[in-house]
């Protein structure tokens, strides 16, 4: 956008390199302000100062969309098919399933969009603006280029702008560039070149926050023109992206809707042909057979497995707001991270101080006063060196931080003011000294604020002891480049030495060296200030930089960094194993990003790619997508920069998380295959665009929610596979009596194979939804996402293995019923032509009963992959334990209850019965542990399903 008066035009990116009076002229205003005629003018150009809200999907849409989705419309339809059959107890349930299953969904996931609202509670109401020449209180929402606003320490800012007065003006722009350290306002022109925006000292940015000091700004943007509403305009034309797990169902729906119908077809033909029944009733027998091949099941069982994922996940500090995105989660290939938060703790912490004497090391990490100084093998307090405590006592009053003491046991200290400044203050403690108590002795009496040009800042104070023979001193710290120049003596072993080249140079080279491993340093020098000092002025008011810092003593330096999370190096190196890349995205600085990454094992080269924002912008699509096939870091990054990685990396085929706290993250949360939100620094604009938050933004616990989006994928396989199992012992049978052409009578009834279906499969199939994370689940590397459910290994597994074992246990119950009644081969069997006869059911009963004992013992076989049950625990899973239970109980009751054998065709077992049946069990589990074992041997895999050479890598 343009600003213009009388068609003056002047494009918004000259504003931050023109003089503050040039500024006014450029945006048609004066210090005085718009009259308010001209403001009223300017609105009707502009509009209103607001963020414009997106388009809402109806909520009665987002509710029936449970309903109409693939699986869902094929259990419709199975329903409806049921009713035709003349079965019409099975279509209720069947469309209960999908009715209580679609409202359980609903209400998991139920959330309004509210990106832009939180957007909106980030701006003030009111804002203090000068116009007509006088300061008055004006909605924030009529705001127009051009005003001319006044901004206090606490104050939001209300608009994009250009300052022109600052008094040491600090803002906090961690909403927008994700760093929490503030940064100091500037009224100054800006004349370097490759600045962005967002660090551009004379801008301020619309949803910032000023955390010190005040100044006046000239509104430069307003409403959607803002980098406020560029992020929202964004985040609002970001299309639903569909999950991995979605698309996958929908296939699984067409693969399954085509096998049932091809299965109903070949049982049609094959009645007809021969068992020579009449049209009809091959096709009522038909639509039974497709009904029974339908897993009604599986969306049941994927929302449980789903939701008791987010249970467990909860339990590990991460919070899911869409089911499917936990299965998004278990096949990430890429988590591209910011630095400050996630990977590191956010507090800012001294680890060396030195001196031309010598370094030291500051143990503890955080704004806790715990630790200690340390150098030559022993721990130094301030009082044992003249050198140390100058320096830790300049250090801590040249700082207008506070820190407050946790409010509980086991709290945080609270900063208030610049990290970097308080991270001073406790160096300081560990060394013995009290900040309260030095600034007792040393009283400030005047402050000259850090200015971006100078680099420094001073404080002046009035002594109770004299250094150097002086009543008052000035401490300085700073960039030690300046604070070096301004130096003409060095404070070494107790005596004051006159700087010398050599000195100098030792001094850049030690700084050189930690600003190389990505340090920050900040160098503290002194002035004595003696009153009848030639250039002293007489009165403090005229104490100026220019005056004061000069001929300094300097005093030695004190290094910080943000310290990385003790437990993400572990959690990286385990991203590593499991086939996943990290890449860190940070506003932080390269040098600094670099070395927090190599810290932490993100980067193992030595000479990794690093982007900066100006950087990526001369880059094309294709030369990045060839850069992020390496090892790479992004610094310095605005969000549309951040999305764009984003878009290139899931172009590639990569499934992508992407952490963020900021609003300037929220657009690439909301394109990103799985969002994540920091749940303690996060803004509300980035915890409403993400799809899971992190209730302790650590890197660490994202790395759990993958194991867990791993197990959930893993669970819906494992479900698919005991489903499908039983497909094959109810269609064998059924294939028996039609390929004898009826010589053999139909061993199960349409009725009994939807009992399994819909009652004795269901509960154990639920319990296996619940089945915890392997324990090799995070040493496989990332599924492939077009990989299908139903894979080939599952089908061979299911109908070749589990099925077939199935089917001979039923056959063979039903010949064992039909022999005990005296059945032998060449007779005829009981029940050819006679439904009702005793002997019949009975063998019915039997073959029932049978697929169910089988199931008891495919159920444990299906709760691991490799890995023998037995490591972890034949009866651990509590939810199968009771669908077992359940089953068995169902068919007792199916069995002896009277109202229940007409209806489905059984009548009471005996003990012989009984002892045949539960021998089914033990047998099936038997030979599948041996399959386990012989495959675990060859694939050198040991009982607990980890391979042994990973085993040993870890002991």
């Amino acid at each position: 956008m343009e600003d213009s008066k009388e068609g003056a035009a002047v494009q918004v990116a000259q504003i931050p390199r023109l003089t503050s009076d040039k500024v006014f002229s450029a945006l048609g205003t004066s210090a005085a302000g718009l009259s308010a005629q001209e403001a009223e003018a300017r609105q009707r150009r502009y509009g209103k100062n607001v963020i414009q809200s997106g388009k809402k999907k109806s909520r009665v849409l987002v509710f029936l969309s449970n309903f109409t989705h693939m699986m869902a419309i094929l259990l419709w339809v199975a329903g409806v098919i049921a009713f035709a059959a003349g079965m019409p107890e099975l279509g209720v349930a069947v469309w209960l399933v999908n009715v209580i299953n679609g409202c359980f969904s609903y209400w998991q996931e139920s959330k309004a969009d509210k990106a832009t609202e939180a957007l909106k509670k980030m701006l003030p109401s009111y804002v203090n603006v000068i116009r007509d020449g006088q300061e008055q209180k004006v909605l924030a929402e009529d705001l127009v280029p051009g005003d001319v606003l006044t901004l206090e320490e606490g104050d939001k800012v209300p608009a994009d702008g250009r300052v022109v007065r600052s008094s040491d003006l600090q803002v906090d722009q961690s909403t927008l560039t994700g760093e929490s350290n503030p940064v100091r306002k500037t009224a100054d022109a800006v004349l370097e070149e490759n600045l962005t925006n967002a660090e551009m000292p004379n801008l301020v940015f619309e949803g910032t926050s000023v955390s010190e000091g005040n100044g006046r700004v000239v509104v430069t943007q307003t409403g959607m023109a803002t980098e406020f509403g560029k992020i929202a305009s964004l985040t609002q034309n970001m299309e639903q992206k569909e999950s991995p797990l979605q698309r996958q169902l929908d296939h699984l729906t067409k693969q399954i809707t085509a096998f049932a119908l091809c299965m109903g077809v070949a049982f049609f033909l094959l009645d007809v042909l021969f068992v020579h029944n009449g049209l009809a009733a091959s096709f009522i027998f038909a639509l039974g057979m497709v009904v029974a091949f339908i897993p009604e099941g599986l969306l049941p069982t994927v929302t449980l497995s789903l939701a008791m994922a987010v249970q467990r996940m909860s339990k590990r500090n991460a919070l899911v707001k869409s089911l499917s995105s936990v299965e998004a989660l278990g096949s990430t290939s890429v988590i591209c991270t910011d630095k400050t938060g996630t990977l590191t703790q956010n507090e800012m912490t001294v680890n060396h101080l030195w001196t031309p004497a010598r370094e030291y090391e500051v143990t503890g990490v955080g704004y806790a006063p715990k630790g200690e100084v340390r150098a030559e093998g022993k721990s130094f307090s301030a009082t044992d060196d003249e050198e140390l405590e100058l320096l830790l006592e300049g250090g801590a009053l040249c700082s207008n931080a506070r820190l407050l003491p946790p409010e509980e046991d086991g709290g945080r200290y609270t900063v208030l003011g610049d990290p970097t400044e308080a991270c001073l203050l406790v160096s300081a403690q560990k060394a013995g000294l009290d900040p309260k108590d030095v600034e007792r002795r040393m009283p400030r009496v005047r402050e000259l604020p850090f200015e971006s040009r100078r680099k420094r800042m001073s404080t002046i104070h009035q002594l109770e002891e004299p250094i150097d023979g002086a009543t008052r001193v000035a401490f300085t710290k700073g960039a030690p480049n300046e604070v070096v120049r301004l130096s003409t003596k060095v404070r070494v072993n107790g005596e004051v030495v006159p700087m010398t080249d050599s000195l100098r140079s030792t001094i850049m080279n030690a700084n050189d060296s930690y600003a190389a491993d990505g340090l920050r340093v900040l160098a503290v020098a002194y002035r004595p200030i003696h009153r009848d000092e030639p250039g002293v002025p007489a009165s403090m008011s005229q104490y100026t930089p220019d005056a004061i810092e000069k001929d300094l003593t300097f005093v030695g330096l004190e290094v910080m960094q943000d310290p990385p999370r003790p437990e993400v190096a572990a959690a990286v190196a385990e991203c590593r194993r499991a086939g996943i890349r990290v890449i860190m995205i940070t506003g932080d600085y390269g040098l600094t990003a670099v070395s927090i990454a190599r810290k932490i094992g993100i980067v193992k080269g030595a000479h990794p790619k690093v982007f900066s924002g100006l950087e990526l912008e001369k880059t094309s699509d294709e030369e990045l997508r060839r850069a992020l096939k390496g090892e790479v870091v992004f610094a310095r990054m605005a969000p549309e920069q951040k999305l764009r990685v984003v878009e290139n990396l899931q172009a590639m085929g990569e499934v992508v998380a992407v952490t963020g706290d900021g609003v300037n993250d929220s657009p690439a949360l909301k394109k990103a295959d799985i969002g994540v939100a920091m749940g303690v620094t996060g803004t509300d604009v980035a915890k409403e665009a993400a799809d899971m938050i992190l209730t302790d933004d650590n890197f660490a616990s994202i790395v759990h929610a993958v194991e867990e989006g791993r197990a959930v994928y893993a669970n819906i396989r494992k479900f698919m596979l005991y489903i499908l199992n039983s497909n094959v012992p109810e269609a064998v049978p059924s294939a028996v009596y039609l390929l004898s052409g009826g010589a053999v009578p139909l061993p199960l009834t349409t009725m009994q194979i939807l009992t399994i279906d819909l009652g004795t499969d269901m509960l154990p199939a639920l319990g296996l939804g619940s089945e915890p994370p392997e324990k090799d689940v995070m040493n496989r590397p990332p599924r492939d996402p077009h990989e299908h459910l139903l894979n080939k290994e599952v089908m061979r597994k299911a109908f070749l293995w589990y099925g077939l074992l199935g089917a001979a246990a039923s056959l063979a119950a039903f010949v064992f019923a039909q022999a005990q009644a005296g059945w032998h081969m060449g007779a005829v069997m009981f029940g050819v032509g006679k439904d009702l006869d005793p002997t019949y059911v009975r063998a019915t009963t039997m073959a029932l009963a049978a697929i169910v004992f089988t199931q008891i013992g495919e159920v444990m076989n299906c709760r691991t992959e490799l890995a023998s049950v037995f490591s972890v625990g034949l009866f651990s899973n509590r939810q199968v334990n009771k669908g077992i239970l359940f089953e068995v109980a169902l068919i007792v009751f199916l069995t002896v209850f009277p109202p229940f054998q007409g209806v489905f065709h059984t009548c009471p077992l005996g003990l012989a019965d009984y002892g045949f049946l539960v021998l089914l069990p033990p047998i099936v589990l038997a030979l599948e542990e041996g399959r386990k074992a012989i495959v675990r041997r060859h694939l050198g895999i040991d009982r607990n399903g980890v391979r042994i050479e990973q085993e040993n890598v870890e002991r």
